[in-house]
């Protein structure tokens, strides 16, 4: 049998590996097949191995069948940017977002009116939605009536980072947008779903108005309802430099400590009843009931989303094999739990959690199963956190990221903490709170709250300000301290385990104990590259050849703590292979092309920084020490490595106490490689431009590659620059369905008129040149993207194609 589901599990794993929706012509006949022969030869002994691959069938057609399902609802293009009148009920607790919008989810009841909606097209019954400007507020009607502008799914797609789109697929939002208007939909009716949410919210804004003034109430919010939207940048920085976010996202632990809490209740009170007034088996279900109905509770205060019903779901098959199944190997029953999670789940490969949270599992039931004798509570913590730390460690290197150097102490102390402490008094709380709701208990359980989660707190922000090198082994040195680490554990001789915490320490100890040379090496490109990369309204390109790198600007930063710095660049760079930037140039300070200087300072050694406006970033970035900062000169750079790099910046724009600073101090820059230039002129307008072409630094050349002055800005690229430039590629670095509405249609005509292959990194993705040869080699990322990421588009723009690798 466990062989079958495994079967089954990995058919539907391979779905989201493969990345590859065949057409319905292919899965429907391996359905059919693969259904016949289980009903068939499902009784039969010899016919496993037969089985096995029509389960394999089954559990592919599983994912395709759910996922092409998915996909078929989408909202039209001609609808996108357009107005539309929709009803529907809010189905998650409204969250603050950057500039002071509210974000929310809007269950669809129905499309009541909009523009491009073809009649009987399956639309969108989830939105992602955001509400800016004065009116919008947090106390939301349970149902409404919402004018919105929407969009499809987008997100960036680069070499790396997270992608947003993926999280929108997973999550079945089929469409994002804005509000603009919003009223109560009084006809409405509030059904089960609806009134749920309604009293989820509900709950959270008594507990908010309880806990005013408190000074942890943002992880109140998290650990008891699963409401992470008031948590702040600083949360997440302390949280994610110590590998403990698991902590405010409700899971298996939380849940499985509730089970435990209801377990032992119901076992001290079982144990005052005389025997014979209860059979035993009859105990036992009860305390399953008590269990699974108690943390299905909690489960569903804290929103009942698809990775708190996975944790729940495995709660229930843990209760049941403890309680009412008897014995039962530990491995069988984590394989019946993964079985069951992607049978009612098929899109669950797609988290990382889930990936994570069986990874970890697996590694507790390796280290502690099969054991003669239970280690004490102190050594079995160690044990625990020592190869859950080291076990996934492959795992994170596969996703392109490493575990925090802290990661272990920190949940040494912080998992028995919350465990032991935090979670029993918040859960005390909450309940003296729904039964006595007295201004003096209100301030007793507040000051409970604050008293145990200032300790925790206190235990990670101490580690999460100490500064650590990072662990960067590669997946080869993840997987032998793994296994490392599994041995220490598995082997029962002393001087093995003592020969093993040797060669782990001397192979981590020079990681942990020195800092990587500033000189740190790039991996080395024999062709020079050009990379665009795909950050939204804002601007971040990369030139390497050889082992040298150029950053010419770092993409947008926002109010609310985003980078794209953070977010895209280091994690990109960092799988690309740079270590260190030679050169980072800033064309100018505007927050779209200057952002994120200290995420990327902090992950990336840089040699030298040339700005068009140096005065601007240091007054932007006061704490932050920026290499060799040089204005904008045509010698600045020279050279980087056989390209060379001419800088240039317009003397009247220069910016002075009588004239501002402003795109036109953009920092223009020049790169030449063989018979093929690049033009980067930043966010310059047309008559800076013009002065651009008297400067005599265009030369003809077989192919020039040009990015839109202003990201495609009617103010830029005027008439005489495109006639000037002739390109044979322009790249426009927009935000997708941005407000601006950049790349402009008239500059889109000019650039046409001049045969100008167009490429906008909103539809395409990143873009990577290979310079030299014949012509420019052209990658777009999303041309590579899994199915659920939607590939390059040109309906916005016709788009003659170069050749590609």
């Amino acid at each position: 049998m466990y062989a079958r589901i495994a079967s089954f599990s990995c058919g539907v794993i391979l779905l989201y590996y493969s990345g590859v929706i065949p057409p319905s012509s292919a899965w429907l006949p391996a359905a059919l097949t693969g259904a016949m022969v289980v009903l068939l030869y499902g009784v039969r002994a010899r016919s496993g191995s037969l089985q096995i691959v029509a389960l394999l069938l089954v559990g592919f057609t599983w994912a395709v069948w759910h996922a092409a399902e998915r996909l078929s609802v989408s909202l039209p293009i001609a609808a996108e940017g357009e107005e539309q009148v929709v009803v529907g009920h809010l189905c998650d607790i409204p969250a603050p977002g950057s500039y002071g919008s509210v974000r929310f989810s809007l269950c669809v009841h129905q499309w009541q009116s909009g523009t491009a909606l073809a009649p009987g097209r399956d639309l969108p019954r989830r939105l992602r939605l955001s509400w800016y400007g004065d009116d919008a507020m947090l106390d939301l009607p349970a149902l409404m009536r919402v004018t919105v502008r929407l969009k499809r799914p987008h997100g960036a797609v680069n070499p790396a980072g997270f992608r947003y789109e993926s999280w929108l697929f997973r999550n079945n939002y089929r469409a994002t947008g804005t509000v603009r208007e919003l009223q109560p939909w009084l006809a409405g009716d509030c059904k089960l779903t609806c009134a749920f949410h309604s009293l989820r919210r509900n709950l959270a804004a008594k507990l908010s108005s309880g806990l005013e003034g408190n000074e942890h109430h943002p992880l109140v919010q998290a650990l008891l309802l699963g409401n992470r939207g008031h948590m702040t940048p600083d949360h997440w920085r302390v949280l994610q430099a110590t590998g403990t976010i698991h902590l405010v996202a409700i899971s298996g632990l939380h849940i499985g400590l509730i089970a435990i809490g209801l377990g032992l209740m119901v076992r001290v009170l079982l144990a005052g009843l005389p025997q014979h007034r209860l059979a035993p088996s009859r105990r036992r279900a009860l305390a399953f009931a008590v269990v699974v109905t108690g943390s299905l509770l909690y489960a569903l205060a804290a929103g009942f989303t698809v990775p708190t019903q996975r944790a729940w779901l495995m709660v229930v098959m843990a209760s049941w094999l403890l309680f009412r199944a008897g014995r039962l190997a530990s491995g069988a029953s984590w394989l019946v739990a993964l079985g069951l999670v992607l049978l009612i789940d098929p899109f669950a490969p797609l988290d990382r959690g889930f990936w994570l949270s069986f990874s970890a599992v697996a590694m507790l039931l390796l280290a502690f199963s099969g054991r003669l004798r239970a280690p004490s509570a102190l050594t079995a913590l160690v044990m625990a956190q020592s190869v859950i730390f080291a076990g996934l460690w492959p795992m994170l290197s596969v996703m392109d990221q490493a575990p925090a150097t802290l990661g272990w102490l920190a949940n040494l102390v912080a998992i028995p903490w919350l465990s032991l402490v935090v979670m029993p008094v918040l859960v005390l709380g909450a309940l003296l709170l729904a039964l006595w709701p007295s201004p003096t208990l209100v301030g007793m359980v507040s000051q409970g709250f604050d008293g145990v989660l200032t300790v925790l707190w206190w235990w990670l922000s101490l580690l999460a300000d100490w500064t650590v090198p990072g662990l960067s082994a590669g997946l080869a040195g993840a997987i032998v301290a793994a296994l490392l680490v599994l041995s220490l554990v598995l082997v029962p001789n002393r001087r093995a385990r003592l020969a093993g915490v040797v060669l782990l320490t001397v192979w981590l100890a020079p990681q942990l104990l020195y800092e990587e040379p500033e000189g740190a090496d790039n991996v080395v490109v024999p062709r020079p590259e050009l990379w665009v990369f795909d950050v939204g309204q804002g601007l971040a390109v990369m030139l390497r050849h050889e082992d040298k790198v150029l950053l010419y600007d770092t993409g947008p930063e926002t109010a609310s703590g985003y980078s794209a710095a953070a977010s895209v660049l280091v994690p990109s760079l960092q799988k690309l292979g740079v270590a260190r930037i030679n050169t980072l140039i800033i064309s100018h300070g505007d927050r779209d092309h200057a952002g994120g200087l200290v995420p990327l300072f902090d992950a990336l050694a840089v040699e030298a920084v040339v700005s068009g406006e140096p005065k601007r970033l240091q007054e932007r970035y006061p704490d932050l020490v920026l290499p060799n900062l040089q204005h904008c000169r045509p010698d600045s750079v020279g050279s980087l490595g056989d390209v060379s790099v001419t800088l240039w910046q317009d003397e009247v724009a220069r910016p002075t106490a009588a004239r501002p600073d402003s795109n036109d101090t953009s920092c223009v820059a020049v790169l030449g490689y063989d018979d093929t230039d690049v033009i980067l002129p930043g966010d310059i307008s047309s008559s800076v431009e013009q002065r651009f072409i008297a400067s005599g630094l265009i030369a003809p050349v077989a192919h020039r590659i040009l990015v839109a002055s202003h990201h495609g800005s009617n103010t830029s690229s005027g008439t005489a620059w495109v006639r000037a430039l002739q390109p044979d590629a322009v790249v426009y670095t927009a935000g997708y369905q941005h407000r601006y509405g950049h790349p402009h249609p008239d500059v889109r005509a000019r650039f046409a008129g001049a045969g100008a292959a167009a490429f906008n990194t909103a539809y395409a993705g990143a873009l990577r040149w290979r310079l030299g040869g014949e012509v420019p080699l052209l990658s777009r990322w999303r041309a590579d993207a899994p199915f659920w990421i939607r590939r390059p588009e040109s309906h916005w723009l016709a788009v003659d194609e170069p050749p590609s690798d």
